[in-house]
């Protein structure tokens, strides 16, 4: 019995790591994202003051493509907080404070 609730407990401690690593890259990739979507932002404003400057504006004004842009980095956000909330409500059924784990 005691050798069951070792191994059960060996268990539950493999699986809160794993947890907490997949938090770890759940975050890392959320900053990898908010680069890209910075990045993407300058690119589509550099793309529209080239064309703007030789006088070939797109089908779509400055806002209207900022605004789209502006739309996807919001729901790639609203995605990585919704899985932050999770991993965290895990964290706390098991126990753990989500805060004092580095």
């Amino acid at each position: 019995m005691a050798n069951e609730a070792a191994t059960y407990d060996e268990r539950l401690r493999d699986l809160e790591a794993e947890a907490f690593r997949t938090g770890r890259t759940l975050a890392e990739h959320s900053e990898q994202l908010a680069t890209i979507g910075e990045q993407q932002r300058t690119a589509f404003g550099n793309i529209d003051s080239l064309a703007n400057a030789v006088g070939a504006p797109g089908d779509r004004s400055i806002t209207q493509r900022l605004d789209g842009i502006e739309r996807a980095v919001g729901t790639m956000g609203d995605a990585i907080g919704s899985m932050e909330r999770l991993l965290v409500a895990l964290a706390r059924a098991q126990g753990i404070d989500p805060d004092s784990v580095s």
